[in-house]
């Protein structure tokens, strides 16, 4: 049994993963400020034993003493500001929340001497890429300071490993969706806003021509390459992309959808990339990780649980 803290326990990866770690056995303690989690997305984490303290992780006092009381044997860190959007309008708090707030995290594991870190990175470092799939040895050219933020997190994070002897596993997430994923959040994921719209009937948006393709992954696969991450042993510092390999175009997304509500094409956004998938063979080696799910295949049970207006 492990002892693990997840920062951003209350969002949407956080909490599933706090979920499969729970499951297994293990002991964890969560920290979120509630600006984007819901305490609704831990009840049953909470009643399974999920210990869960309130606070920003730029509180490095109170990072560092959790730290070190809770003994930990390793740290996800997930809290962040996770729109790209919102990145572009506000880079002060992009800097804060996505570079400051993981400093803060590596020293408080640094002082408490814990041995494994794993930080939730982004597809978003590779850029426009000319190559799909891509590989994690790929050219990285950040198109927004989302992007860019999470470069410098890796590179701070990977340089503590080499510094101070920690493993630091950096997971480049693709386009995550699943339950507890809020379409009313102007970051949500594109799967949840079009399942919603859907079973509600209310016109679709496209921002672009919807050509455009991305590698969508279930979240309880995530959570799972998480737990990987965390505790598999013998695992070394590195990084992986987290993803299923099979791009889809949201043209195809749109097919899956019954009813299709009205779909209208709109200008596509800054900062957005045009085609993303990933390589799997870097996480299928180092962590054993192969994701499950397909987009088809999930989407049915996004969509009951809309229906019924389940959150988990």
């Amino acid at each position: 049994m492990a002892r693990i803290l997840i920062t951003g326990v209350a969002g949407f990866i956080g909490s599933h993963t706090a979920d499969h770690l729970l499951r297994a056995g293990h002991r964890v303690w969560g920290v979120d400020n509630l600006r984007t989690g819901h305490m609704s997305n831990i009840t049953g984490a909470l009643a399974a034993g999920l210990e869960f303290g309130k606070f920003s992780v730029l509180d490095a006092a109170r990072m560092e003493r959790l730290v070190r009381q809770a003994r930990v044997d390793a740290i996800i860190h997930l809290a962040a500001l996770v729109s790209v959007n919102e990145s572009i309008s506000q880079p002060d708090l992009n800097f804060r929340l996505n570079v400051e707030a993981t400093h803060t995290v590596a020293e408080a594991a640094r002082h408490g001497r814990v041995p494994r870190l794993v930080f939730a990175s982004s597809a978003a470092v590779y850029g426009n890429t000319k190559t799909v799939p891509v590989a994690e040895t790929a050219a990285l050219h950040p198109i927004s300071p989302y992007g860019a933020a999470k470069l410098a997190s890796e590179h701070l994070l990977l340089a503590s490993a080499a510094s101070y002897g920690m493993t630091v596993r950096v997971q480049r997430y693709f386009n995550v969706f699943g339950r507890r994923q809020d379409p009313s959040s102007p970051y949500s994921g594109v799967i949840s806003i079009f399942v919603r719209k859907s079973c509600r009937g209310e016109p679709i948006t496209v921002f672009g021509d919807g050509r455009q393709t991305r590698d969508f992954i279930a979240v309880d696969d995530v959570a799972r390459a998480n737990v990987l991450a965390a505790t598999r042993p013998g695992v070394a510092s590195g990084v992986a992309n987290i993803c299923t390999g099979r791009p889809a175009s949201l043209r195809a997304l749109l097919k899956h959808l019954s009813p299709l509500p009205p779909v209208h094409f709109a200008p596509a956004r800054p900062g957005d990339i045009r085609h993303s998938a990933g390589s799997t063979a870097a996480a299928r080696r180092a962590l054993g990780f192969t994701a499950r799910s397909t987009m088809a295949e999930s989407l049915p049970d996004l969509v009951r649980a809309e229906r019924a207006g389940e959150s988990d």
